[in-house]
């Protein structure tokens, strides 16, 4: 029987608990403000996620989103049907409008696709891709490249503070959000990490996970040529061992049996 996605999800992240806010939180005040270094580095889930969900909401006012009509938006429906939330944050599902071969999750429960990648990757593949991202942030990996990235800006704010220049950090530190969620850097541990979750989530879904090595097969094709999109570096730029990677899911499922029919 065909499990829900939601609880696929938890079953995987089993280990990972988001924690709650008990107060409103105010991301204009305490991160545009006099937030320091230690705010950011104590800065909860819900921090994180609101003040995410900000850049956003920005991000989608400003890009190409196709409507539900669309034949790109019913696919990705079709696709993550049953795929509600990662540890108790709602999911939600949209498609840009765009050459550009990419995707990303965010830690507020934004999943983005680019109809790039549609056109490139099969469905079992682009769902493999959307396993390894809700990876990222299920696992908590992108909440430490947020700390990261809120750690820098704080210590801009406070060295700028004195000179009365608020309102251009402010356009600063959402640059460097968007900066943060597009071009994250993963450590090796990390992405073998995401790799495993997008492995696993293929497999409980019921799809075959050498779909997840075929995905980034194509993506390590896009490598140095003109297609090489932002997703192309996130994945494979800062780890020349892309080649050790798809072979470590293709021997993990030749362990297990699986073969591609």
């Amino acid at each position: 029987m065909k499990r829900s996605f939601s609880l696929i999800i938890s079953a995987l992240a089993a280990s990972v608990m988001l924690s709650s806010c008990g107060t409103a939180f105010n991301a204009d005040r305490a991160l545009y403000g006099a937030v320091g270094a230690m705010q950011a580095m104590s800065i909860t889930d819900e921090q994180v996620r609101e003040y995410v969900h900000q850049y956003i909401t920005q991000l989608d006012a400003q890009s190409p989103v196709l409507p539900e009509s669309d034949a790109y938006t019913k696919r990705l429906r079709r696709l993550t049907s049953g795929l509600t939330q990662v540890d108790g944050v709602p999911l939600n599902f949209k498609v840009y409008k765009t050459s550009d071969v990419n995707a990303f999750a965010c830690a507020d429960g934004s999943v983005r696709v680019y109809t790039g990648l549609m056109d490139l990757m099969t469905d079992d593949e682009v769902l493999g891709v959307i396993g390894h991202e809700i990876g990222h942030v299920a696992l908590k990996h992108s909440k430490k490249e947020m700390r990261n990235a809120l750690l820098t800006q704080a210590a801009l704010n406070g060295v700028a503070a004195t000179g009365n220049v608020a309102a251009a950090l402010t356009d600063s530190q959402l640059g460097a959000i968007g900066y943060t969620i597009m071009n994250a850097q993963y450590s090796k541990k990390q992405e073998s990490e995401a790799d495993d979750f997008g492995y696993s989530f293929l497999k409980a879904a019921g799809k075959n996970p050498l779909c997840l090595a075929e995905g980034f097969e194509k993506l390590q094709a896009l490598n140095g040529s003109a297609r090489q999109s932002s997703m192309v570096n996130q994945l494979f730029s800062s780890h020349p061992d892309t080649a050790m990677r798809i072979k470590r899911i293709r021997e993990r499922a030749a362990r297990e049996g699986i073969t591609k029919k």
